[in-house]
């Protein structure tokens, strides 16, 4: 059993999606889309943009779906795909809800260009930030944030692979969280290089202006159905959608949780569609023993069919 798995933030490099555009109709003619819907040359900054604006969340959001789109409408069209499930790591989820058929993809990319921006308004730079901790799980972790918080907001953001949780919030409540880590055993924690603290409660003002912005877009039934980022369950209830997607910009992902969910439910294989490859690597960590393929340029769809 077959679960489709799209990237999220972190994932992105100049080049991406280029190949695709060049070799299969289907995907220039989606990034010619993505160009008209946004009313600017996000093909451009996909193929040849410097990383430092590949960086800026409002813009890294849409390239990144953009690139999973062209590369799962090139994956239907060359191979025979026949998913149980999809998900999707973070902005990875819209991904997955267009693979669903749940959003068009002109609304999941208007909609992912204006949450890049509400999260990186949401918090002044500087205010806030995240860090990776290694070695250190659950009731550890929730201490580890309640103890340096004094105050202020740190908490779990993404819970990735067993041993490795990133956690958010105001930098030197995270500082603090560092300092205590290793004095608790952690293997490792470090910041990351982040424009924001993504997923925890300072996020509280993009949720506000996103559920403003889902209001106005349109859900449809589900084609198959999507495991959430909020609850690591299958959902397929297209009412639920919006408020999930809302909730999600102020929750941890739940990602290690998400995969073990699949494998649950007797999912066997996973196929990262995007950029890059961060998902595979997860994934090889939580399901032991489970096939993963990755497909996002011409080079790893050959490599899919051969």
């Amino acid at each position: 059993m077959l679960t489709l798995v799209f990237p999220g933030q972190g994932s992105q490099y100049s080049g991406m999606g280029k190949d695709l555009a060049e070799n299969f109709s289907v995907a220039g003619q989606l990034f010619e889309e993505a160009n008209d819907v946004l009313g600017f040359d996000l093909a451009k900054l996909c193929f040849s943009g410097s990383e430092d604006d590949l960086k800026l969340t409002a813009n890294t959001q849409p390239a990144i779906l953009a690139v999973s789109i062209a590369a799962l409408l090139v994956l239907r069209q060359e191979a025979e795909l026949k998913p149980a499930f999809a998900a999707g790591h973070s902005l990875g989820e819209y991904s997955a809800l267009v693979a669903a058929g749940v959003l068009s993809f002109a609304d999941a990319l208007t909609t992912v260009r204006q949450r890049g921006t509400f999260m990186q308004e949401a918090v002044p730079v500087g205010v806030g930030t995240m860090a990776a901790v290694l070695g250190l799980e659950g009731e550890e972790l929730e201490r580890l944030c309640c103890d340096a918080a004094q105050g202020e907001v740190v908490s779990p953001a993404n819970f990735n692979s067993p041993g490795q949780v990133v956690i958010a919030g105001h930098t030197s409540a995270v500082e603090r969280a560092i300092n205590l880590a290793g004095e608790r055993g952690a293997k490792r924690a470090l910041k990351l290089p982040v424009s924001a603290p993504f997923h925890c409660a300072l996020m509280a003002p993009a949720a506000q202006r996103l559920e403003q912005v889902l209001a106005q877009v349109a859900v449809a039934p589900f084609s198959i159905p999507v495991v959430t980022n909020v609850e690591a369950t299958s959902c397929d209830q297209p009412e639920r959608v919006k408020s999930l997607l809302v909730r999600q910009v102020c929750a941890p992902v739940r990602w290690d949780a998400s995969i073990q969910h699949c494998a649950s439910l007797g999912v066997d294989r996973y196929l990262e569609v995007g950029p890059g490859k961060v998902l595979t690597g997860l994934i090889k960590r939580i399901h032991r023993g489970a096939a993963i393929d990755q497909v996002g340029n011409v080079d790893s769809l050959k490599r899919l069919q051969s």
